[in-house]
């Protein structure tokens, strides 16, 4: 969602870095890259390592509080989010969204952007046990869309989702955000494109669907 749908992976980078400014901490570059698409105690940790702390919860929960806060009002889409929901409605393909996100924000965003009815079914980071890089969440969202995972598309723009979509046996699309594709990417990608526009223009040559 954050950073695939929405143009929301900026807000919770600023909001990681003004909450490590008040507290005299300076995140490094790689910081984006190790946290971002994560969630529960993997992200955790990430904070307990670049905040140098000894418990993230705290962190954690006040990023998250101050996100919801500013995605209130209004909730930006990226790029061909609406071009490609309609190809996949119109092709009746089953749509569900898996995100390292609360329930609560998931439903909002997704209501605040007019883009709800398109989605079969939603899975939230806190239904699984472990959050990506690991399969948990793409395991659970093929399972609610009665589909096996191998007959699954997972976009995502995070390397560790990336990663949690190759795990789970699916076909991973990457469509970057902030960060710039690894040689570890086009690996684990069926496919990377810039923009949600490309990536269905692709499918559209590729996908067959009755």
């Amino acid at each position: 969602m954050d950073g695939l749908l929405f143009d929301t992976e900026k807000i919770f980078q600023q909001t990681w870095n003004e909450i490590a400014e008040e507290r005299g901490v300076h995140l490094p570059e790689d910081f984006a890259r190790t946290i971002s698409g994560t969630n529960g105690s993997y992200m955790c940790r990430a904070i307990e390592k670049y905040y140098r702390i000894s418990d993230g919860r705290e962190i954690q929960d006040e990023c998250m509080a101050r996100v919801r806060k500013k995605l209130e009002v209004h909730v930006p889409k990226k790029l061909g989010v609406n071009e490609i929901l309609q190809y996949f409605r119109k092709k009746k393909v089953h749509l569900v969204v898996a995100s390292s996100s609360s329930k609560e924000q998931i439903e909002s965003n997704l209501e605040i952007a007019g883009i709800r009815s398109y989605f079969e079914a939603i899975v939230s980071g806190t239904e699984v046990e472990n959050g990506k890089p690991a399969p948990d969440i793409f395991l659970l969202a093929a399972e609610k869309i009665r589909c096996r995972p191998e007959e699954c598309y997972v976009f995502e723009d995070s390397l560790n989702g990336i990663r949690a979509g190759y795990a789970a046996g699916c076909k991973a699309v990457m469509i970057p955000d902030l960060l710039a594709p690894t040689e570890e990417m086009y690996r684990l990608s069926c496919g990377i494109y810039d923009t949600l526009v490309e990536a269905m223009n692709k499918i559209k040559e590729s996908l067959v669907t009755d």
